[in-house]
């Protein structure tokens, strides 16, 4: 059994913002040289989650307007301290985190998956721990 890690960076241009970062992910599986296994892709952020979805142009749209029209509210208390309450409660109804199984070193995804970055307060510099597990 190999393990493999690498840290990236993301970096966003909006406060709300979707990335698709599925071709970094297997570029990493590549790099790793296992074949058979699971990629592991974790944000070091509270503000930002990791979503499989389509990549489809209407449908990010869709995503960013629901998670602004949903979230977005004057009366946080957590905005006090900062104004970021709202990216801190949408991201905790999606995951920081996503396994993905690797077979013949390709991420076994579906057709239209795609894995995407979900920026929730940004613009920023964000983290991504990748790990790819298993054996080559």
């Amino acid at each position: 059994m190999k393990i493999f890690t690498k840290q990236v960076e993301v970096k966003t241009g909006e406060r709300v913002e979707l990335r698709d970062i599925t071709s970094e992910v297997q570029s990493l599986v590549e790099e790793s040289k296992i074949t058979e296994g699971i990629a592991f892709i974790h944000t070091l952020h509270t503000t930002v989650t990791l979503i499989i979805n389509e990549n489809e142009s209407g449908l990010l749209k869709d995503i960013k307007r629901w998670i602004q029209e949903t979230f977005t509210r004057k009366d946080y208390n957590h905005d006090k301290i900062d104004t970021n309450a709202a990216a801190h409660i949408a991201a905790s109804f999606a995951k920081n985190s996503l396994t993905i199984p690797v077979e013949n070193g390709k991420l076994a995804l579906g057709t239209w998956q795609r894995i995407l970055h979900l920026e929730l307060d940004g613009p920023r510099t964000r983290r991504i721990i990748m790990q790819v597990i298993g054996t080559p």
